[in-house]
């Protein structure tokens, strides 16, 4: 099996554009004349010189009007300094017939060499047609030729191309980041392997292996080796034979000590092993491997790495990526949501905590055992929760605040579980809390006291716009709200006092006491 060197440097994440997209552009009007139809151009160059191969990196497509195409060089002159005479030109598909080395022949050949993706010919004002002799070596050997017509300026083919390559680039953040998100979702299920193992071979189009250390006392075998197929998870099928056999050799190349990461490719399929912990391997085959598939399968490393752990509570890195996730900035490694964060106490297990909340996502450290979940939390027994309300990845940092006060209720109350219900003032104390202490502090008023008081502090202290609001007198609201002083004895001039009646007011809002505006 043909495998390159481990590695563990990452393809930019920009895709080449597609030959075919480019020709696709209707306004730029390309025409391919010879050569493949497939090709993948990284860049675009423009250059009227013999030998334009030392200032080429790979991969472009060169734009030439042929200034200099044509002109004979000293390595194909005979001795005597003359050119050869032009022969016969050899039709594509017959190269096993001599033909003469001529200078288009000698050009084709160095941007091949060179590694051009593709070659575009500018027709005017040098040449009227593209040189039949360019399209001959181009076709044999095997270099796409484009066909520029007279009002397309190479500016306009460069612009397209680095639009084209803008465009598949933000297609392929986008993929990435989404597949991120579905892999950490994934990570936080019941059975977590085998679900980030599926969304890994369902992102990347092929197959993913888990492969489990390896035994210290099994002798070497020939591929497919050890380990047994029955001993290694799969998702996306079951791979065929040679090429599961291609993962478990490249295997080998990642095992501890050695790269973290190997490539390689076997019956047209391309793989990949990532090195996990405590020498689990993952492997990746896919029929092609895009530019952000490696960022995809390394997240799902990492992931991997923490699921597969054998480390006692509280020290785990399940727990460091708790933290992470819940102190740090969580927007691009979580599903959209919504997420729970939930504050635990209790003297049951953590991890069957975790469990029976549907989430390996915990950070049993302290006191207080912290978890991240996008399942609804329903009381478990021996346990007080302090539930967070429904948050973005974004939000954690707040939901976090929110689950804490919330298991601080649950505690005073003793009750097994709390929801935090309201943002605002509200959201600090506990609802019945709240509730009492309205009704204690509003019980010597009457109803039509405590309406004029809520409508007053309503509209600032304005006379004129509660008499309005309510349909009375402003001397009836002048009235009213001096007797609530004296029933309340409170000065209602002063801010805090203001505050307080109006958030008691506030809760104590039913259809049987509705607010009046």
């Amino acid at each position: 099996m043909p495998t390159s060197a481990p590695t563990s440097s990452e393809a930019p994440l920009t895709p080449p554009v597609p030959l075919s997209a480019l020709l696709g552009e209707q306004a730029l009007g390309l025409r391919r004349l010879a050569g493949p139809a497939r090709a993948e151009v990284h860049g675009v160059h423009a250059s009227e010189m013999a030998d334009p191969s030392p200032y080429l990196l790979g991969g472009e497509l060169l734009l030439t009007a042929g200034a200099g195409l044509m002109e004979p060089e000293a390595d194909v002159r005979h001795p005597g300094g003359s050119a050869p005479a032009a022969g016969p030109l050899v039709q594509e598909g017959s190269a096993a017939r001599e033909h003469p080395a001529g200078p288009a022949d000698a050009y084709v050949r160095r941007l091949v060499a060179s590694g051009a993706a593709a070659l575009g010919f500018g027709v005017a004002p040098l040449h009227a047609e593209v040189p039949p002799e360019l399209a001959a070596a181009c076709a044999r050997h095997g270099l796409p030729l484009l066909e520029v017509p007279p009002r397309t300026p190479f500016t306009a083919v460069a612009r397209a191309v680095g639009r084209l390559m803008a465009e598949a680039r933000t297609r392929e953040l986008r993929r990435v980041t989404e597949a991120q998100q579905s892999l950490a979702a994934a990570a936080a299920r019941p059975d977590p392997v085998p679900a980030v193992l599926r969304r890994l071979a369902a992102g990347l189009g092929g197959w993913a292996v888990l492969l489990p250390p390896p035994t210290p006392t099994a002798p070497p075998a020939p591929a497919p080796p050890a380990p047994a197929v029955r001993d290694v998870l799969f998702a996306g099928g079951e791979p065929p034979e040679e090429v599961f056999g291609g993962l478990v050799a490249l295997a080998g190349r990642v095992a501890p000590g050695a790269a973290a990461t190997a490539t390689g490719a076997v019956a047209g399929t391309q793989l990949s092993a990532y090195a996990l912990g405590g020498g689990h391997v993952l492997g990746v085959a896919a029929p092609e491997r895009a530019p952000g598939d490696h960022t995809i399968a390394s997240v799902a490393a990492v992931l991997l790495t923490l699921l597969t752990a054998r480390r006692a509570p509280g020290t785990g890195e399940a727990a460091a990526l708790t933290r992470l996730l819940l102190d740090g900035d969580a927007a691009g490694a979580l599903a959209p949501g919504p997420w729970h964060v939930v504050h635990a106490r209790g003297s049951g297990d953590p991890q069957t905590l975790a469990a029976a909340l549907g989430t390996v996502l915990l950070d049993p450290e302290g006191p207080t055992a912290r978890l991240l979940t996008d399942r609804e939390p329903a009381p478990q027994p021996g346990w007080r929760l302090g539930v967070s309300a429904p948050a973005a990845p974004a939000e954690l940092r707040t939901a976090q605040a929110q689950a804490r006060r919330a298991l601080e209720r649950a505690e005073a109350a003793r009750t097994p579980l709390v929801r935090h219900t309201g943002d605002g003032l509200s959201g600090l104390l506990d609802p019945a809390e709240a509730r009492a202490h309205a009704e204690a502090l509003l019980a010597p008023l009457n109803r039509a006291h405590a309406q004029t008081l809520r409508a007053w502090l309503a509209h600032h202290g304005s006379w004129d716009r509660t008499a309005a609001t309510l349909g009375i007198h402003r001397n009836t609201v002048r009235q009213r709200i001096a007797r609530a002083a004296a029933l309340l004895a409170r000065d209602l001039d002063d801010p805090d006092t203001r505050m307080e009646l109006w958030f008691a007011l506030r809760t104590l809002d039913t259809e049987d006491n509705p607010p009046v505006t």
